[in-house]
């Protein structure tokens, strides 16, 4: 059974490859097109289809869109209703190109019968994905929270033997994604792309207007929930894009961050009692990637174990949509093997690019050791290793190192990304090790939890360690990333520290670095170090050799 799963309609396109029940591909759009989050998420982009992510998926795997036996797109039209219209007038639009996805999927992929493609609910693909896709094989509850679907915002259900059974939808205009949405604007940045920089924002402010919010936004006690309309000018002027950041700004985060942690913990505990008491909570959807609010769920909500879907955004519902076709028509797929499902080069053909690129490199006896030293130097490195990652956060195959024993590291990196000071760097840890250091959900291998650091650790790491104290930790197991656990075990040996710094390779506003060339450009562009290009050491001239 050989099924590929599309997401297009909202925003970060990308495409999916289940092949008998494994899967074998997965990247996003952006990683081909260079166009941050592929699009826009606007009813006129609705009909921009990962072409290239669907094709390369279907190249790597040998086949051709004649051989696919069904396509998953993440999306169900006939599911609207009466909600078009409601929140964007130009809504219809959108579904009527989600209507026509067949034939547009059968014009960009040539070959494709457009009878294979299937409509998938939104949140159906989203749940997929989480309760599918995790490692864990016991029945779960699953929790879905995004911006919207087709005409809801959140799905909480149960996957019994692989099956959904879905317990409660939020029907809209109540979002608790578009909430946070919504305060993004109104904060000056980006919607549909800086939720991030909000929930680090809130850790610099004061959560005054709780209180107001808690009469705003409630969940109703059946497992769903209202938010009334907020006038964010009566909490905090709007602040244009670019400009000073007030504490006014920084409060206001704070209580919206806070309400939504009280509410999402709210439907966390209906979830597991309509469930019937399951041991783990999967979950996804964009509000899935809100870390603070995933520890705070770990830590006070009645689940054993909870796991959260790398690609939780709706990259993601491409994963989950091939996945629930699979069940569908067959035995319950394997759990997705890690987030590296994305292109990958071998040493021959990096060699190739350096030696077309004129470079000067090396091939060190171990580039962990070599990655290492640089960074044991306060150098920085630009990591370029094996299959890049689905979904938003940099695991070790494109990623930015440093030393996190430097309280300027925080500022030089920051500088070298071109983003705002006040956003954190997260640190990258030996799985044995963690422990030691932080305190919160452990392993952690896809950096979706927050964490304490230990007060005895606070000085010896400060760059890693947020205002609050907290770090965002993404923990290494030697078994899953052999090459990343050298490179950490070598740097320990040398400074006596477990941890590293570790951010995406991208400059701001700019999609992760997925190719040799891509990579070649940001190190010849921005003051790093070193980059280890697969076993392949380029150095700075003059720095560290």
């Amino acid at each position: 059974m050989r099924v590929l799963g599309v997401n297009a309609i909202f925003h970060d396109p990308a495409a999916a490859l289940v092949v008998d029940g494994r899967v074998v591909a997965a990247a996003e759009e952006e990683r081909f097109s260079r166009r941050k989050h592929g699009k826009r998420p606007v009813p006129f982009s609705a009909w921009e289809l990962p072409e290239l992510a669907a094709a390369w998926c279907l190249e790597s795997a040998g086949l051709e869109p004649g051989d696919l036996d069904a396509v998953g797109y993440s999306f169900d039209p006939a599911l609207c209703g009466e909600v078009v219209g409601e929140s964007d007038p130009w809504d219809w639009l959108r579904v009527e190109y989600a209507q026509r996805a067949p034939q547009f999927l059968a014009t960009a992929l040539p070959g494709l019968d457009p009878g294979a493609v299937r409509f998938v609910p939104h949140h159906v693909a989203h749940a997929a994905s989480a309760g599918l896709a995790m490692p864990h094989r016991d029945d779960a509850a699953v929790l879905v929270l995004d911006g919207r679907g087709e005409a809801a915002s959140h799905l909480a259900g149960a996957y019994r033997d692989g099956h959904l059974t879905t317990l409660y939808t939020q029907r809209l205009p109540h979002s608790l994604g578009l909430l946070y949405e919504d305060l993004t604007r109104h904060l000056g940045f980006t919607h549909s792309s800086d939720e991030y920089k909000v929930m680090a924002l809130a850790s610099y402010g004061e959560p005054k207007h709780l209180p107001l919010l808690r009469e705003l936004v409630r969940a109703t006690g059946d497992g769903g929930f209202t938010v009334a309309p907020i006038e964010w000018d009566t909490l905090a002027k709007v602040r244009p894009a670019g400009a000073e950041m007030a504490a006014e700004h920084a409060d206001l985060a704070a209580s919206v961050q806070a309400r939504l942690e009280e509410v999402l913990l709210d439907l966390a505990r209906w979830t597991f009692d309509a469930a019937g008491g399951p041991r783990v909570l999967a979950m996804a959807g964009g509000t899935a990637l809100n870390c603070v609010a995933n520890a705070r769920i770990a830590a006070e909500g009645p689940f054993d174990h909870v796991w959260v879907q790398p690609a939780a955004g709706d990259a993601g519902t491409a994963l989950g949509a091939a996945l629930h076709l699979a069940r569908e028509s067959g035995p319950r797929p394997e759990a997705m093997p890690g987030a590296a499902l994305g292109r990958g080069w071998s040493d021959g053909e990096l060699e190739a690019e350096l030696r077309r690129a004129g470079l000067p490199f090396s091939r060190p006896d171990s580039i962990a050791a070599e990655a290492a030293r640089v960074l044991a130097g306060n150098g920085i490195v630009a990591w370029f290793q094996g299959r890049s990652e689905y979904g938003p956060r940099a695991l070790g195959h494109r990623s930015l190192l440093a030393h996190p024993g430097d309280k300027d590291t925080t500022r030089r990196m920051n500088d070298v990304k071109g983003r705002e000071q006040f956003r954190p760097i997260a640190p990258m840890v030996r799985a044995e090790r963690a422990a030691e250091v932080f305190d919160g959900v452990l392993p952690s291998p896809y950096m979706l939890f927050v964490h304490s650091v230990r007060p005895q650790w606070r000085e010896r790491i400060p760059a890693v360690v947020h205002v609050d104290g907290t770090a965002r930790v993404q923990t290494v197991d030697s078994a899953d990333e052999p090459l990343v656990a050298e490179m950490l075990a070598e740097f320990d040996r040398l400074t006596g520290l477990p941890v590293v710094v570790n951010t995406s390779l991208n400059t701001a506003g700019r999609p992760m670095v997925d190719t040799p060339r891509e990579a070649m450009e940001l190190f010849g562009s921005a003051p790093v170090d070193l980059l280890a290009l697969g076993p392949y050491a380029v150095h700075r001239t003059g720095a560290f050799v």
